[in-house]
């Protein structure tokens, strides 16, 4: 039994090391410029000058970015990056929500943490499951700009 254990451990550890993010999809509610949701998961951590790699909703009430992971999966961790050229309160009173469900586009599911105004910054999200990682700034009319997005994880088996 401790040998199973052991081989367990083996073949899901390397999978909490790899960001689940690069392999899904990404929309947003709305769409500034040419800074679209895909931007926030092309593995493009800082963005010097204008966010040029970031994506960008127009300025909107309740506005919100989804990741669909394209399976289930348990969450352990998410990363957040923000804008590298200033504009930090464009993350201000995010939340990260992660569930099965498409209600409200993906808003109602579970709330795992709050983001601030911050560079970068990683939540511990305990294992919740789901397929779809949203970020979620609720009743204030606002831009929502995110550089990047990591989430990490091991599938539902």
């Amino acid at each position: 039994k401790k040998i199973l254990q052991v081989l367990i451990f083996i073949c899901i550890l390397p999978d909490l090391f790899k960001n689940l993010a690069l392999k899904g999809t990404a929309v947003q509610s709305s769409t500034y410029y040419t800074w679209g949701a895909g931007n926030a998961i092309d593995g493009i951590r800082y963005a010097p000058g204008p966010a040029s790699s970031c994506s960008h909703t127009s300025y909107q009430l309740n506005p919100w970015w989804r990741l669909d992971l394209l399976d289930y999966y348990n969450i352990y961790k998410v990363t957040i990056t923000n804008r590298g050229d200033g504009w930090l309160e464009q993350t201000t009173g995010v939340e990260i929500r992660i569930g099965n469900s498409l209600v409200n586009n993906g808003n109602n599911n579970p709330r795992t943490g709050f983001f601030a105004a911050r560079s970068t910054v990683s939540f511990s999200c305990g294992g919740m499951e789901g397929r779809y990682v949203n970020m979620y700034i609720p009743n204030i009319q606002a831009y929502l700009t995110l550089c990047e997005v990591e989430v990490y994880g091991i599938g539902n088996f």
